[in-house]
């Protein structure tokens, strides 16, 4: 079987050098990042967890006395700086990726995920933003398709460019869904 022109690089018995058989993401799309800002808003929603965790664990601490809530104190520390990190490297791992005939986007560090949402697929498009995203000027759009499985969304977009994605697929999705 001749090599497949799309791949990028020398091919190996596994795909391209370099690249494992599960490796998701495509290199043959050009990948559009989401803001580094959303690292902000996921670890000021991170910091009130943590906050609230280490004041139940040190309220229970102070009055039993019970030396298993100093050891989950630091469990709560521990895991919250374990998260941190995470949250940094998980945002970076998002992107999307706008193709002729469907919108593809990836996400995951150790689970990683590659939605491909057809166009002619989309039922609508909703943008939204709770109140940590407008603080940071940054908007979600979700998409929906009839397969509730299939929904994917794109977090930490700047509201000019959720908006204009939002009527580019609803756009796309009204030609396509026509050719039905």
């Amino acid at each position: 079987m001749p090599p497949d022109p799309r791949a990028s690089g020398p091919l190996s018995a596994a795909g391209p050098v370099g690249r494992g058989p599960l490796e998701p993401w495509p290199d043959t799309v050009q990948w559009q990042s989401i803001s580094s800002d959303l690292i902000w808003v996921e670890l000021i929603r991170l910091a009130v967890v943590v906050a609230v965790g280490l004041a139940l664990t040190a309220t229970g601490w102070v009055l039993t006395g019970h030396w298993l809530f100093g050891v989950a104190l630091a469990v709560v520390v521990v895991l919250g700086l374990w998260r941190a990190v995470a949250v940094v490297r998980a945002v970076r791992a998002w992107g999307y990726a706008e193709r002729e005939d469907d919108l593809l986007v990836r996400h995951g560090l150790l689970v990683r995920r590659l939605s491909i949402v057809p166009y002619s697929r989309m039922q609508f498009v909703d943008v939204s933003a709770g109140p940590l995203e407008r603080a940071f000027n940054l908007a979600t759009v979700q998409l929906h398709t009839a397969a509730a499985a299939s929904d994917a969304r794109v977090p930490g977009l700047r509201p000019a460019e959720a908006s204009r994605l939002r009527d580019r697929l609803t756009a796309l999705g009204e030609d396509r869904a026509e050719g039905l």
